[in-house]
């Protein structure tokens, strides 16, 4: 059995029609920079998520710069995270000349562990950036309080858990801003790369709005120092036709995910954990297994995919040399990448694909 572990061929089979439509519509009006489709894509997004304010971007990693360039993060400032997640989150932060704090993750949820944020505070420190890893959103009422007791600023970095929720919120509503993708893999990909903001705060927004605009507040005047960080037309109409079908994606992911769990519930592997009062948007199903080379190379022979998210927590990669971290700092986030790996996971893998693959993770292949 070979067996795709994003599916997106199938996926665009499925919406074939409509995105392609949808896309020869842009074409046409060669409306190819902020064309129509943006303005509704943002209004569909604020219709989904509930919140006040969604503005598209060129990517996840950009919605990462806007947002802190929003709240006013300038070289010497200290911003909270987590070490356990993609690059971008600490990249953005450095990148603005301010210094990311690491603070070690949850043993069962891979998140920055909200109980070890206030020993890092300094009168330095401006903002927290949680990560929704693998699609599950922070404790973030904790870590609210926090920030609330200290006046800094929170940015949700949801790019894994667009469409998840925390106590019956969209993860896009909550902190000071919200950010998320939509590169392909994730769970609303378009074709390319894109993002968004999600604010409920009117400056913030209108910032945020400029800034992806060179800081343009009318056309050729600039008040602020700005990026080019528009989501292009086409993407636009590529989201508009996948967001219509991604509560039924959603739901999708959520059972793949519940099957996963059923069946290898016997099995000796740490399966993820969805704390009570959240949801996952499920960009990765990852488990913890032992002498993981071994079984990936395993895995593979069986037509089974693998990955793993991630390898090496940032505080120990060589861009973050600077900082002065050694191994053993944070020593959950260094023992869950040794640990972690990540199953195919799409809504689109069927009952059989589930069943062979756990058959090949229990060992009891035919």
């Amino acid at each position: 059995m070979k067996i795709d572990f994003a599916n997106l061929q199938y996926q665009h089979a499925l919406y074939k029609d409509e995105i392609e439509a949808s896309v020869t519509k842009v074409m046409n009006n060669c409306n190819f920079i902020m064309g129509e489709e943006v303005e509704y894509l943002e209004k569909a997004l604020q219709t989904f998520t509930e919140c006040r304010h969604a503005i598209t971007c060129s990517s996840g990693t950009d919605a990462l710069q806007l947002a802190l360039m929003a709240i006013g993060i300038e070289p010497g400032d200290e911003v909270i995270t987590t070490p356990f997640t993609f690059i971008a989150t600490a990249e953005m932060i450095a990148h603005l000349g301010a210094i990311p704090i690491f603070i070690d993750i949850d043993e069962s949820t891979f998140n920055i562990d909200p109980t070890k944020i206030e020993t890092r505070i300094t009168p330095k420190t401006k903002a927290i950036i949680p990560v929704s890893l693998y699609g599950q959103p922070s404790d973030l009422d904790a870590i609210q309080n926090i920030a609330d007791h200290h006046n800094l600023k929170v940015i949700v970095d949801g790019a894994q858990s667009f469409g998840s929720t925390y106590k019956g919120k969209s993860d896009s509503n909550l902190g000071d801003i919200s950010c998320t993708s939509f590169f392909p893999a994730k769970p609303l990909g378009c074709y390319g790369d894109g993002g968004a903001l999600f604010t409920n705060d009117d400056s913030l927004a209108e910032k945020i709005k400029s800034f992806r605009i060179h800081g343009q507040t009318e056309r050729y005047h600039h008040q602020y120092i700005g990026i080019g960080g528009r989501l292009d037309t086409i993407q636009a109409a590529v989201l508009l036709v996948k967001l219509r079908h991604y509560p039924k994606d959603l739901a999708l992911r959520q059972a793949v995910a519940e099957k996963y769990t059923q069946s290898l519930l016997k099995t000796n592997y740490l399966l993820p954990k969805v704390t009570n009062g959240h949801t996952s948007s499920w960009a990765q199903y990852s488990i913890r297994v032992q002498e993981r080379d071994a079984l990936q190379e395993k895995l593979k022979k069986f037509g089974i995919p693998t990955a793993v998210h991630y390898p090496m927590p940032l505080h120990l990669q060589e861009c973050f040399k600077y900082l002065g971290y050694s191994k053993g700092d944070f020593p959950i986030s260094e023992k869950i990448a040794k640990e972690v790996m990540s199953l195919p996971m799409n809504p689109y893998i069927t009952d059989e694909e589930i069943g062979y693959i756990s058959a090949v993770l229990s060992g009891t292949e035919k």
